[in-house]
């Protein structure tokens, strides 16, 4: 079990959730393409499918999940984010030419910020990733 976060906080766990209408192209989108880890996964569990996908440590992880009476989700505006911090370029680079080569390019971001060290791309549903060349904060 890791470690609390503090005591006002005590979570050892963070999942962030959203459905989706097509969950084997986000599956693809977010592990062949970005290159998270699958760290979980379910089906038909009171009609929903679902994965987890995160890095080595499942403290913190995306969960997708599909009913299996989906509709089409819509997204977010396009200023809402799932910021990625990449410190070495060439690696952060190979993830967007990876990317582009299955079909999802580069789209100009809302906010000008995140083109001076990022690269904005869609997944399937059309919520967008910032693939952001810092170490973060």
């Amino acid at each position: 079990m890791d470690k609390p976060w503090s005591k006002q906080m005590p979570a050892t766990q963070f999942r962030v959730a959203r459905p989706t209408h097509q969950l084997r192209k986000i599956v693809d989108f977010y592990s062949t393409g970005l290159g998270l880890e699958i760290v979980g996964s379910f089906e038909n569990h009171d009609g929903y499918d679902g994965i987890m996908l995160g890095l080595p440590s499942v403290s913190y992880h995306l969960e997708f999940t599909q009913h299996e009476d989906a509709t089409p989700i819509l997204p977010p505006s396009d200023d809402n984010l799932l910021v990625f911090y990449i410190p070495d370029l060439e690696a952060r680079n190979a993830i967007v030419s990876r990317l582009s080569a299955m079909g999802y390019p580069e789209v100009e971001p809302e906010n000008p910020y995140w083109k001076q060290n990022g690269v904005t791309i869609c997944d399937p549903d059309g919520w967008r990733i910032v693939l952001q060349n810092t170490s973060g904060i």
